[in-house]
């Protein structure tokens, strides 16, 4: 086997490049020595702090208005070699999933695999990303080339200090058209068909399938709910109580099952026990020192900085947001009563007059566009300050203060609206507009959008610049000629060494084509839209039933706008291993807990459900809500400790799979005892 893998070595060299698993693309400013530096960091070998990938770049183009483009590869050896440090789990010829080992490979390659097929695209660009992100400075590399006053210290990520300077203008995987098209169109243009989440996986990553499993889980859990709120729309008043006290104890039954799933899912995948050694994030920054757990030189920082950060400033300031965000809402919410009021006493019916009423909700609409595209930055800016170690960590405490923002902008008003004003007509067509009308929206920007601008921007573009409108035509610049023509010696000088892709291979077309796509921001926005469609549903369902129906409507089309978007919209996304849906979990299980108060509280103040018991005090009606709330919680918790979090067959397996290690181990130990003593015996 090691003869093969030495010949696999021989195959893969630069001048027969493997496909590409990373673009980047670098500014036009950037200093070329600079980028020389960094390139023969990332051809470098292991032991001098390199990563040991393959590069070739892309010739300079006719136009010279874009940087250098690099395409990044790896040997089939270096992809096996990072696979084992990472821990990446395999099927063995035993049919136990267990992390791979490159001494053990034949143990892996079943059904006549050979050693290219063992790890699927997404799992070579997850080891070349890894790689990249891990190249760090080394000890007396005080500064950048070309940039003196730019300071360096052991252990910065490079690539990190490269992005956050903007010197990466792109970073991409290339598409493959072939694969995407053998089960996209199937994915995003069937209605109804079920979802090919394996090849999900194995094209995306599992951040990205897991996704779209709980989207797709979710909106099977909305079917009993949809169906009892139509009942309840058609029959109404008749199964209000029944039909409050089923959704509360359905989403806590949803969210246990979930997680159940979801463990099942990260087991079959691999991806069960990742957060545990986790490499460090390459935003993480600190002095370099052993890690105490794994060993290896990595940075440290001290947990009690973190926290200080965190507790000391960031707590405060996203206090402060809230606040002000909820006044913001107060005050316009009063201003638009205000002006219906007056609207109504002057007496003043005509169109301009209902147009009015309606401008603070517009403006204020504008305003939380704006609040949440600012916080947002803010929170990004807090959670990369507070320097937390993994990617993990980074995302929960990211996402906590963003989804506290979000929380306070789309539910406040309601919250308002149901136990201050008590208006529960109000809150009805308060809460069918938002959840229709935001869901629409959100279809509509995230694939028609993009899709209508891909389609018809070209050709505006060309038309305004072949009509010479709204522009002067610009004049021809020696200047700017002789620019582009140092540009192109001075790379061509210091880069001479650095391969060139062949002008006529299909990668360069389709890097140019693909870098002018929209990135994939990551899952964010689309789990923050489950995230409030999901407290719309179950936080006033009492109040209206219909919710449901709308939700599974939209996430049929919504499993097919995103799917669309992924696969024609937007760049290919990074794929990320991942055990679960993070901080989301606990998200949705707040909004659970948090629907049993407000349906509780929503029903005694219920006019139907009053009118059944009119001698009842209010004093009565607020014990009767407290004793049902903590009936309702007592079950609740009842179910959380009934369904574990893994079935039987999972906790089987990792019994197995530790059982199986300890052996290896003992085997292992048991077989060097012996070499030993015979080394004894025979002196």
């Amino acid at each position: 086997m090691q003869s093969q893998l030495q010949g696999k070595v021989a195959q893969d060299t630069p001048s027969n490049f493997p496909p590409t698993y990373l673009v980047v693309r670098f500014s036009r400013d950037v200093n070329v020595k600079c980028l020389l530096w960094f390139i023969n960091k990332i051809r470098g070998k292991k032991k001098n702090g390199g990563a040991e990938l393959l590069v070739k770049r892309q010739p300079l183009s006719g136009s010279l208005t874009k940087g250098i483009t690099l395409h990044l590869s790896a040997s089939t050896v270096r992809i096996l070699e990072v696979a084992e440090e990472l821990e990446l789990r395999k099927v063995d010829n035993t049919g136990l999933l267990r992390e791979f080992i490159l001494t053990q490979i034949d143990c892996f390659l079943i059904d006549g695999m050979t050693e290219d097929d063992l790890f699927t695209t997404a799992e070579k660009q997850i080891v070349v990303k890894h790689e990249l992100e891990n190249i760090r400075v080394n000890v007396g590399e005080n500064f950048l080339p070309g940039y003196p006053l730019l300071r360096l210290y052991p252990g910065q990520s490079i690539f990190q200090l490269f992005m956050s300077h903007g010197f990466i203008e792109r970073c991409f995987p290339l598409h493959e058209e072939e694969t995407l098209k053998k089960f996209s169109q199937k994915w995003y243009l069937s209605l109804f068909s079920n979802q090919p989440y394996e090849n999900i996986r194995s094209y995306f990553g599992e951040n990205i399938a897991l996704y779209f499993i709980f989207l797709g889980y979710y909106t099977s859990a909305l079917v009993p709910p949809m169906i009892l709120g139509l009942m309840e729309a058609f029959i109404p008043h008749t199964t209000t109580v029944f039909f409050c006290i089923f959704n509360v104890l359905w989403v806590t039954l949803f969210l246990e099952l979930w997680k159940r799933k979801s463990g099942e899912l990260a087991f079959k995948w691999g991806t069960l026990g990742i957060t545990v050694l986790e490499e460090p994030r390459s935003g993480y920054h600190g002095k370099m020192g052993i890690d105490e757990v794994t060993g290896r030189y990595q940075p440290q920082y001290p947990k009690w900085k973190t926290n200080a950060k965190m507790y000391g400033v960031s707590l405060p300031v996203v206090f402060v947001c809230l606040v002000v965000s909820f006044f913001i809402m107060l005050l316009f919410f009063h201003l638009e009563v205000a002006i219906s009021e007056n609207r109504k006493s002057v007496g003043d019916d005509s169109l301009m007059a209902k147009v009015f009423i309606q401008l603070p909700s517009v403006v204020y609409a504008g305003l939380v566009f704006i609040m949440n595209f600012y916080y947002k930055k803010l929170a990004t800016f807090l959670t990369n300050w507070e320097n937390h170690k993994t990617q993990a960590q980074f995302d929960r405490h990211r996402i906590t203060k963003l989804v506290l923002f979000e929380f306070t902008n789309n539910f406040m008003s309601l919250f308002y609206i149901a136990f201050i004003i008590q208006d529960l007509e109000m809150l009805k067509f308060q809460l069918a507009t938002m959840l229709i009308i935001q869901q629409g929206f959100n279809n509509i920007q995230e694939a028609v959008f993009p899709l209508l601008l891909r389609t018809y921007g070209k050709r505006v573009s060309r038309f305004f610049k072949n009509n010479h409108l709204f522009s002067k035509k610009p004049k021809k610049s020696s200047n700017g000629k002789e620019s582009n023509e140092n540009f192109a010696k001075e790379v061509n000088s210091i880069l001479q060494y650095v391969p060139i892709l062949d002008e006529f291979d299909s990668r360069i077309d389709q890097a140019v084509t693909e870098a002018r796509l929209e990135p994939y921001e990551g899952t964010y926005d689309d789990y923050l839209e489950i995230f409030i469609q999901f407290g719309y549903v179950f936080l006033f369902s009492s109040v209206y039933p219909m919710a449901a129906f709308w939700a599974v409507a939209n996430n049929v089309l919504e499993i097919r706008a995103d799917a669309f978007k992924l696969c024609k919209v937007c760049q290919r996304t990074m794929p990320r291993r991942v055990k679960d849906i993070g901080a989301w979990q606990k998200a949705f299980e707040w909004i659970g807990a948090m629907s049993i108060m407000t349906n509780c509280g929503l029903l005694c103040l219920s006019p139907q459900l009053r009118s059944l018991a009119p001698e009842m005090a209010q004093v009565e009606w607020v014990l009767l809500f407290v004793l049902i709330e903590h009936i309702l919680f007592f079950v609740r918790q009842i179910i959380n400790v009934t369904i574990h979090e893994k079935p039987e067959w999972v906790r089987i397996g990792i019994a197995k799979i530790i059982y199986q290690s300890r052996q290896a181990l003992k085997n292992e130990r048991v077989l060097k005892n012996r070499i030993h003593l015979n080394e004894r015996m025979k002196q």
